[in-house]
């Protein structure tokens, strides 16, 4: 049986490598990702181009539900249909939509800004649940053309 110093010890143990637990680096812009997911509802975002191999829902084993639609806006839609290119411009947005049972569960939102990627994440009632730049977006998608996964660039 652990004594009381064994015990403390584990606890300090635990704590040290803890440093920045509790911390929300998931969610470092909640107005943002509220202002940019009306943006794209004020656009009418699922009238939008859809995203090459997505042109209908499609199933996904991607945590992002059980079947997705995916939406390019016209910035997006003008470099897939140009020259070879090695980024997405500033501009370019991309809206998931994730269903799970055919009904809406999150919508998944990322948007090219002089700095990088936004990423913003809300439930299907539009709480937010990532926003900024999450390491749970990013270490995922840092795998993609320019982080984009779910399609390349234009050839």
């Amino acid at each position: 049986m652990p004594t009381l110093l064994t015990r403390a010890l584990f606890a300090v143990a635990v704590s040290a490598l803890c440093v920045g637990c509790g911390e929300d680096d998931d969610n470092t812009d909640p107005d943002g990702a509220k202002k940019l997911y009306e943006q794209i509802v004020a656009d009418k975002y699922t009238e939008w181009d859809r995203a090459p191999g997505y042109e209908m829902r499609e199933k996904s084993g991607a945590p992002h539900g059980g079947e997705v639609d995916i939406y390019v806006n016209d910035t997006v839609a003008a470099a897939l249909a140009g020259d070879k290119i090695s980024s997405w411009p500033v501009g370019s947005i991309i809206a998931k939509d994730g269903f799970d049972g055919g009904k809406l569960s999150l919508v998944a939102i990322m948007e090219k800004r002089k700095g990088g990627w936004y990423w913003a994440e809300l439930d299907g009632s539009g709480g937010v649940l990532f926003s900024g730049e999450p390491s749970v977006c990013t270490d995922c998608h840092g795998s993609g053309a320019d982080s984009v996964r779910a399609f390349g660039f234009p050839q």
